[in-house]
């Protein structure tokens, strides 16, 4: 296999380039080990958590087993994925959910669960770097401007990044090792998609989160997906990706638009949910709002500001809150102390799968007043109950990130990293969400604007019924088709 550090979809990386990418992989080695001779079994397990929802299997990986797994290889897919954040998961449940609706067999593999592997850790080493950084740029302006916001926006945009990442991805193959090649592959980041690559899988599908093109995401030898024809055409022809160089477009068949990524169970369903959303509002029902805290446990300072301007609403009976605060337990003893009146207003989930699912399936039809907290320790429920809980919510209230393409209407908080803030401004286009509102207070008066004209609501709507007629949100459909091909356009 070529080296793809040193060539990138034809563009030729500099000899500097190339070192600082092999003294990365050196670097990681050095620190984790290199465990590309150990043959790694494959076990499939059961989900408990999302399993009966989606119809996916777990993929463990053992040094030994003697458990024989038998994988599916006319319908099976692979969903590749790490935690990274809540967003990646998110996707992977998309596709996972898409896959199950098309009557495939979804298995879910993060390379970020297998504890004892290098391919683990070094995930996880990068993983709790981002995450920090996520959380100081939340706290430091200055760090903001001068480190995270150029790195986010600019730093993963140049194709000297992907030349490290694909040579670290090399670390990451193991894993794929004693994998049936033939069963289709779908990255929902790009290492799962790089490290297929570099395993020899037969087909594997990069599905490209960002509306901001960045050759980070690049996994050459893979099919690209992406969800905006913005994003097409930055990534055709690197745009941007080494200085004002112009580059050698990315090859034909390479790169494929199929629209947002989105679960079969939100798309199916969005004329009756704008529906009742639509009926609740006219009937003067409260407006109800749902606050999302992500997987870097930032934004919270945010969301305390939001919750202390709504109470006076909520106490009225004009708003309604749901909030997700993930896995972070913390965050709620924070909120507590912040807002001492939330607690005698609020109604705790806390690790009640089976009490959160019922709740958000009653809440469809049903009145719902107060506040309503939900915090779940597994990472699968704690990501999934936001889905759980976007078909009955009025407003999602979030940064611009994954949750931009999803079909409810939504009112975006300020972003953490530059390239975020496109996810914003494509969501406003296509009129099912707002501009991005950069501090407290502008996000205070979209969400008292939103409480005073109906309007708002009702007009976002009817865009996200007619974007649904357009095929916006097929999107996690046709990446699974597509898979199903061998990749083949």
């Amino acid at each position: 296999m070529a080296d793809k550090s040193a060539v990138i979809f034809g563009n030729k990386q500099s000899a500097g380039v190339v070192r600082k990418a092999e003294k990365s992989k050196a670097k990681f080695i050095k620190k984790f080990g290199d465990d590309s001779s150990v043959a790694y079994v494959p076990v499939i397990e059961d989900n408990e958590h999302i399993g009966d929802i989606l119809g996916v299997s777990d993929i463990g990986i053992k040094t030994a087993s003697d458990k024989t797994s038998t994988f599916d290889t006319e319908k099976g897919i692979i969903v590749g994925n790490i935690r990274m954040g809540f967003g990646h998961y998110r996707i992977s449940m998309a596709i996972a959910s898409c896959a199950n609706a098309l009557g495939y067999k979804p298995y879910w593999m993060d390379l970020n669960s297998y504890k004892d592997t290098t391919c683990t850790k070094v995930i996880s080493s990068q993983n709790d770097l981002y995450s920090l950084g996520s959380r100081i740029s939340q706290k430091s302006r200055l760090f903001n401007k001068i480190v995270w916001e150029p790195m986010n926006y600019e730093g993963f945009r140049k194709l000297s990044y992907n030349a490290a990442d694909q040579k670290n991805a090399e670390l990451m193959a193991p894993v794929f090792k004693n994998i049936p090649k033939e069963i289709p592959v779908v990255g929902t980041h790009v290492w799962p998609a790089q490290a297929a690559i570099h395993a020899g899988m037969n087909t594997v599908v990069n599905a490209i989160p960002d509306n901001w093109p960045m050759a980070l995401h690049f996994a050459e030898g893979s099919t690209h997906t992406i969800q905006t024809q913005f994003a097409y055409q930055g990534y055709k022809i690197c745009n941007g990706m080494d200085g004002n160089k112009v580059l050698n477009e990315m090859p034909e068949n390479s790169l494929v638009y199929t629209g947002h990524y989105v679960d079969h169970e939100l798309v199916s369903n969005i004329e009756i949910d704008c529906e009742r959303r639509v009926r609740r509002i006219e009937e003067n029902k409260p407006m109800r709002f749902l606050l999302t805290i992500g997987g870097a446990g930032a934004q919270k300072e945010i969301f305390a500001e939001i919750i202390k301007d709504l109470i006076p609403r909520i106490k009225a009976k004009q708003a309604t809150l749901y909030i997700n605060i993930g896995d972070y337990k913390n965050v709620w003893n924070d909120l507590n102390k912040a807002i001492p009146e939330m607690k005698d207003l609020t109604t705790l989930y806390f690790d009640d799968w089976n009490k959160t699912r019922k709740f958000a399936q009653d809440a469809l039809e049903g009145d719902v007043t107060g506040i309503h907290l939900f915090c779940h320790e597994n990472i699968f429920e704690a990501v999934y109950a936001t889905n759980l809980l976007m078909r009955s919510c009025d407003v999602l209230v979030t940064k611009p990130s994954e949750l931009s393409f999803y079909p409810v209407p939504k009112i975006f908080i300020k972003r953490i990293g530059g390239h975020e803030q496109w996810g914003a401004i494509h969501s406003a286009e296509i009129g099912d969400g707002t501009l991005e509102c950069r501090d407290t207070a502008h996000t205070l008066q979209m969400i008292n604007l939103f409480l005073k004209e109906k309007a708002m609501l009702k007009n976002m709507c009817t865009n996200i019924i007619n974007n649904k007629k357009a095929g916006i949100y097929d999107g996690g459909y046709k990446v699974v088709e597509l898979a199903m091909k061998g990749g083949n356009v």
